[in-house]
């Protein structure tokens, strides 16, 4: 774990000793203070001697100069060296998350990812500028003030060392007794960011269904949760302040009655004790200080143990040794293929644990086909177009686009080629023409328009103020459901894909309207291999062939004739739709 997070010191490693350097500097010189406090009074006070006064005085206060002018430095470094190293450890997962495979992503939450890069990294953050300083100047400050006490007076500072080695027992058995409840605290954290982000999503659900004190309740009860370990965690950490004041008067009072006794016996001068009590003064501060190092410690140890999760997770795809960038057509096969999402991602789990998902399919689809693709529920229709593009990898056989294994292409110029617009259609914050040229980010407008007509996206757009330079709001909430899907196919138009998947992408597009754009298809991409799915027997009854599935398996692959007379199932479904009327735009 820390050779994980160490490697993201980066170009802060120059900093990161310097902070300590200096920080050891400034405690030399505070040491020194105290020290030539007790000349002060026994060779210029009580001897009576003002030149020793002043000259004593003069080092202590140039003593005090240097600390605060080393301390100012330390400072200054150890924010440098803190916050660059949160913003590399930020960068590093960012980049780690962007080369995730869908399987990688799957194994976190969304709002864990969110909770590592923003909470955790701060922790971590907070907890390596304490480390760069307080972890040095404590306990550097602890070992001067008992080794300078021992030259003072060996016996006396006999009573450091007892309370010394009673504090650290302490502290360890807290530290031990806390670190189980904060990694639970963290694992809460992700629970409610959760619970935040589904509310703020789905707003609009939530008060269209009049379920706000619903869902008052739920992010209550995650609150509580939180806070209840919170308590947990900082009533045991409580216990470090009265031990420590305990300790600490204790042996004020230890020094006060054996040091009265000392000074009596004339074995001790005033000024000796008085530089003693500033050194208890010191162990006091120092000790104060390292309890605070070990909470931080025991928090960003929860962190660190999340954020290498991240960083040493292991892309599921890569790239072959010798990758082949070029895809010859969008002829697509299956052989033999079975698929089953990982077990402990989400998926897996909401797929039966690692059950295939897809099982034995083997079939050709030729380059230019129009291919429609219908079936129940959970059937794998979306599993089956995302090992086109190789989105997942196949668990068993081989996907071949062009004639050739999809995993001996470059998975960026397979994407490039094989354009998905998935079910969740996704738009981001920014102009129509900067959601248009993700797909394209050269696009001229003239391109962007034509993308847009063969996908029916133009007829809203001309009727927007600014038109293609409309300001989309985050996530698409500010355009209709229909509206978004058309302008994420028109996204994938601008591809010029040799293979574009929809899937289920005109499910909020009325009938004439998905005619319309499947027209256009036809007319503007003939050679262009379509995988279209859908739930509607009307978007994909023109296809040239289409396919059936059920329950991971083929169920049936032709034309829309054959089909309805030797399918069973397809002829259910178009019975469904047609005896009752056809569609809800679509009159009998």
């Amino acid at each position: 774990m820390l050779k994980t997070l160490g490697k993201f010191i980066g170009k802060y490693k120059r900093v990161s000793v310097l902070t300590p350097v200096f920080t050891a500097l400034e405690v030399f010189m505070e040491i020194l203070i105290p020290y030539v406090t007790a000349f002060i009074i026994d060779k210029g006070i009580e001897a009576g001697n003002m030149n020793n006064v002043l000259i004593y005085g003069g080092i202590m206060i140039g003593l005090a100069f240097l600390s605060l002018l080393f301390g100012i430095q330390a400072g200054r470094y150890g924010s440098a060296a803190s916050t660059g190293f949160a913003a590399n450890l930020r960068e590093g997962m960012y980049e780690k998350i962007q080369k995730f495979s869908f399987s990688n992503i799957d194994k976190f939450s969304t709002a864990g990812l969110v909770t590592r890069m923003t909470t955790d990294v701060t922790n971590l953050q907070n907890a390596y500028q304490m480390i760069l300083r307080i972890a040095v100047r404590a306990p550097l400050m602890l070992i001067c003030s008992v080794i300078m006490s021992f030259t003072i007076n060996f016996h006396l500072s006999l009573v450091f060392l007892g309370v010394l080695i009673f504090l650290g027992a302490v502290l360890m058995l807290v530290m031990k007794k806390v670190m189980p409840v904060f990694t639970e605290v963290f694992a809460k954290y992700d629970a409610l960011n959760a619970e935040v982000q589904e509310n703020v999503s789905g707003i609009r659900v939530v008060k269209a269904f009049v379920r706000e004190e619903h869902e008052k309740k739920k992010f209550s009860a995650a609150a509580e949760k939180l806070c209840g370990l919170f308590i947990k965690a900082e009533s045991i950490l409580a216990l470090n302040g009265p031990v420590m004041m305990l300790s600490v008067y204790g042996c004020v009072i230890a020094l006060s009655w054996l040091g009265a006794h000392y000074i009596v016996d004339g074995a001790m001068t005033t000024g000796n004790l008085t530089s003693l009590f500033s050194y208890v003064m010191s162990m006091l501060m120092s000790l104060m200080m390292l309890s605070m190092i070990f909470v931080m410690i025991t928090m960003s140890l929860a962190s660190a143990r999340r954020i290498s999760e991240v960083l040493n997770e292991e892309p599921d795809l890569t790239d072959p040794a010798n990758p082949d960038s070029d895809i010859r057509n969008g002829s697509i096969e299956f052989r033999n293929v079975c698929f089953s999402y990982k077990n402990g991602s989400e998926k897996g789990s909401a797929q039966g644990s690692g059950e295939d998902t897809l099982h034995n399919i083997s079939l050709k689809i030729n380059s230019g086909e129009t291919v429609g693709i219908i079936g129940g529920t959970g059937c794998g229709k979306s599993s089956f177009v995302s090992l086109i593009s190789r989105l997942y990898d196949v668990t068993e056989g081989q996907v071949l686009v062009g004639g050739k294994d999809v995993r001996e292409y470059e998975m960026e110029a397979l994407r490039n080629q094989v354009s998905v617009v998935l079910q969740k259609n996704v738009l981001f914050s920014g102009t129509i023409l900067d959601n248009l040229r993700w797909g394209n980010e050269n696009a001229s407008e003239k391109e962007c328009e034509e993308a847009c007509k063969q996908a029916c996206a133009d007829e809203f757009i001309e009727r927007m103020p600014d038109k293609y330079n409309t300001w989309i709001e985050q996530g698409g909430s500010n355009v209709s459901g229909g509206q978004k899907q058309r302008l994420c196919i028109a996204r994938a138009l601008l591809k010029k894909p040799k293979i574009l998947i929809l899937d289920d992408s005109t499910s909020a597009v009325d009938t004439a309207t998905d005619g319309k754009i499947r027209k256009a298809f036809a007319e503007h991409i003939p050679d262009t291999t379509k995988l279209i799915i859908s739930q509607r027997i009307s978007g994909i009854q023109s296809a040239d062939r289409i396919l059936v599935l059920d329950e991971g398996q083929i169920s049936g692959f032709d034309t829309h004739e054959n089909l309805l007379k030797t399918n069973k199932i397809y002829k259910e479904i178009y019975d469904a739709q047609t005896q009752s009327g056809g569609d809800f735009d679509k009159p009998a």
